[in-house]
């Protein structure tokens, strides 16, 4: 009986511990680094293969990986944070089962919803209007804060995001908060 009690007390330790600050994904569809710690990708890259798809997808949800602690649905619960996709659906929805390899939650990060919704959405679709003329690959560099949720999941404080069109690139940074334009251009940094 007391080992089993023991044992109780220690698994939550044991499972903490087993937790993974750099698990490297790579899909056919983009690369990442997940951080089971933060509950959010760390990075991700990723090329614009569907500039002009067409697959609905409508009835998708984000899933969480067998083999990966994941943030879920309660990190993104009743606050201000979108489940945003780092590489866009919109983006690879040249078939079905492409477009739900977006909806993975390696995929997604805790984005403003005013910033989710506007100015890099705006941005996602100047991507896609860039690879309908040639090659768009892009690299997102998640920025992160201290503040954690009370689920677990790390907050980022912004997105770095670097689109290379032809090989020049373009860089973006924006804080994880309502933008005060949604002029993405305003965002315009400097590349790494």
């Amino acid at each position: 009986m007391k080992n089993l009690l023991l044992l109780l007390l220690l698994a939550p330790i044991s499972l903490f511990a087993q937790l993974r600050d750099s698990v490297y994904v790579k899909t056919d569809i983009y690369e990442c680094v997940y951080s089971e710690v933060l509950e959010q990708p760390k990075w991700i890259k990723y090329t614009v293969l569907c500039p002009d798809g067409t697959a609905p997808r409508k009835g998708m949800d984000f899933y969480t990986e067998s083999n990966i602690k994941t943030s879920d649905n309660a990190d993104y619960a009743n606050n201000i944070y979108d489940k945003g996709h780092m590489a866009p659906a919109a983006d690879f929805n040249c078939t079905k089962e492409m477009l739900y390899k977006t909806f993975s939650y390696v995929n997604c990060a805790l984005q403003n919803q005013d910033l989710n919704r506007v100015a890099w959405r705006l941005l996602e679709s100047k991507e896609r209007e860039l690879a309908k003329q040639g090659t768009v690959s892009v690299f997102i560099k998640v920025d992160f804060s201290k503040e954690k949720l009370s689920t677990g999941a790390t907050l980022p404080r912004g997105f770095y995001k670097e689109m290379n069109v032809n090989g020049k690139k373009t860089c973006y940074y924006f804080k994880n908060e309502k933008p005060l334009s949604s002029d993405y251009t305003k965002a315009q940094c400097n590349c790494r």
